[in-house]
């Protein structure tokens, strides 16, 4: 089969399966556009299924095992494009390696000893990660729980897709993400009313009783030993007039000695000239005791007896042992501790300027989203019957020709927080007979039913539906005849815009894709396995004659005519 030019956007390229099930080692080559997978009943084509799930993060079943096997694995390869923003923003917000050449690769291991691991780009990931990325690669359509569209929030989105409402939802979420930085902004500043005053107050007041003390770092010890000086005054006064009464003053002082002392020393010298040296020690020595003299004199004068300078110097010692009790162990660190208080006192202060400013920037903002939310709803509102219209032709062409598709939608009351995608919930609903109250999707049973409905509305929506592999299974339950080809032509149609991926036992289904496998099985050395096949022509036209009835010549021309048909379809398409 000749290779088709792979468009632009993602796909899942590669799945290897190892150790599940009936598969010992199978790798799948998938292509661009709509696969199908067909095969007998039971030769594994759920297989394929069950691996889609396991490697997208669905719980693991360790009795899917294969029989004498240790663990099983299975991997999956996308090629990704430049609109998978949401994946590489996941990528990056959970520490991952980011895509090589764009290609994503998703790992999945679990063992029969019960240990279970996934990577993502070979990194060891959570199983919430995987399943994140998923949901944003996947959906499986059949008797599985990996359907993005039962989910509220992708119906919401779909919705906004198909009427055009993008960049009016993007500016609804443009302000919500403000209204919630300015939220945030509002927290950071003040906890509470309370707990603000209270912290205002106390720094005001550490602030205001520093900064009152007017310390100087180097004062303490002038201080101090002024203090000394000034509680000692009498006593220093008493000693130095004592010390002057020793000097010169008492009959035996010690100046009149020296004169004495100055007399004998004369004598010497008329006697002997060699004493001449004593003589001028004395006179150094008297000379030192009249200098001891005058400063004894000149410091008991300077010594001042003033109790209201002591009551000075005792208050202000006081007053700095306390604050140094309160702020720090030095006058340094009290004055650093000053400045401090003094520039978080500042910071508080202006928050109150940025609180009123918040709450005005805040009340404008309210307005404005009360503005652009209820013209969102508005418009919602207009283009769900256009939508609602689009799937009911969608799917009566499909087989549901008296069924009721709607859309039911809830705006938010006051006291309600706006999500980023505005003030309304919607819920797509369905009836599929006549008669019927509309359900919402999630709430059908039939596999066969959701399959159907899954492919009209993906049908209507294929432009804007951004997840890149549409998974089908099971959705020729309860079809045949004309409806069968309908089926075929709209995953083709699909196709032009997404990967798709059937599992199908109708022959006009399988004639529509445009690249084949099928999926068999078979003994080796008394174990089965199961393989898969891509096509060629002939092939091809084989199988689809067995899923016809057999291997005649009319199963034989049918099978030509399908596919002749199919092909012109495609062609016109």
């Amino acid at each position: 089969m000749t290779t088709m030019a792979r468009r632009h956007f993602a796909m899942l390229s590669t799945l290897r399966i190892k150790n599940l099930a009936l598969v010992a080692e199978l790798s799948l080559q998938l292509q661009p556009g709509f696969n199908v997978i067909t095969g007998e009943t039971g030769a594994g084509k759920s297989i394929i299924i069950g691996a889609l799930d396991l490697v997208l993060g669905e719980r693991a079943d360790r009795t899917a095992i294969r029989a004498g096997a240790d663990g099983c694995s299975v991997e999956a390869v996308f090629e990704l494009s430049s609109s998978q923003k949401a994946i590489f923003d996941i990528l990056e917000n959970n520490g991952l390696e980011p895509c090589a050449d764009n290609q994503l690769i998703l790992k999945r291991v679990f063992s029969a000893a019960g240990s279970n691991r996934q990577f993502i780009n070979g990194s060891p990931a959570t199983l919430q990660v995987l399943a994140a990325i998923g949901r944003e690669l996947v959906d499986m359509h059949g008797p599985h729980e990996h359907q993005s569209l039962l989910q509220s929030a992708r119906q919401l989105s779909i919705l906004d897709a198909f009427a055009g409402l993008n960049p009016l939802r993007e500016q609804f979420a443009e302000l919500v993400r403000e209204r919630e930085r300015l939220e945030s902004e509002k927290t950071e500043l003040i906890v509470d009313e309370r707990t603000y005053a209270q912290q205002l107050d106390l720094l005001r007041f550490q602030a205001n009783e520093i900064e009152t003390a007017n310390l100087q770092a180097d004062e303490e010890t002038s201080l101090d030993q002024e203090f000394q000086r000034s509680s000692n005054a009498a006593k220093l006064i008493e000693l130095s007039q004592s010390a002057l009464s020793m000097l010169s003053e008492e009959d035996n002082a010690l100046l009149t000695q020296a004169g004495e002392l100055g007399k004998l020393i004369q004598s010497l010298n008329r006697i002997d000239a060699r004493t001449s040296d004593l003589s001028a020690s004395h006179e150094q020595a008297t000379a030192a005791l009249r200098e001891l003299q005058a400063g004894l004199r000149h410091y008991g004068d300077s010594v001042d007896l003033d109790p209201q300078r002591l009551q000075q110097l005792e208050e202000r010692i006081t007053a700095i042992h306390s604050l140094k009790r309160k702020y720090g162990a030095t006058i340094a660190e009290v004055i650093g501790f000053g400045q401090e208080a003094r520039r978080k006192l500042q910071a508080l202060e202006e928050r109150e300027g940025q609180l009123a400013r918040i709450k005005s920037e805040l009340d404008a903002l309210d307005k404005k989203i009360a503005r652009v939310g209820e013209d969102l709803s508005a418009q919602r509102r207009k283009a769900i019957p256009r939508l609602s219209k689009a799937a009911m032709e969608q799917l009566g062409a499909l087989g549901f020709r008296q069924s009721h598709f709607d859309i039911s939608i809830r705006t938010i009351g006051a006291g309600e927080a706006a999500s980023s995608s505005g003030l309304d919930d919607i819920e797509f609903q369905f009836a599929p007979n006549p008669g019927e109250p509309a359900r919402p999707l999630r709430a059908i049973a039939s596999s066969g039913e959701m399959s159907r409905v899954m492919l009209a509305l993906k049908t209507v929506l294929a432009s804007e539906d951004q997840i890149p592999l549409l998974v089908f299974d099971e959705v020729d339950a309860n079809v045949g005849g004309e409806t069968a080809h309908v089926v075929g032509e709209k995953m083709l149609q699909i196709a032009n815009q997404h990967q798709v991926v059937c599992i199908t036992h109708l022959p006009a289904v399988a004639a529509s894709a445009v690249w084949h496998f099928v999926v068999s099985k078979r003994a080796v050395d008394g174990r089965t396995i199961s393989e898969i096949k891509l096509l060629e022509k002939n092939e091809r036209i084989q199988e689809i004659a067995r899923m016809l009835g057999g291997q005649s010549i009319a199963a034989v021309e049918h099978a030509k005519e399908l596919l002749k048909i199919c092909r012109s379809c495609s062609l016109n398409g």
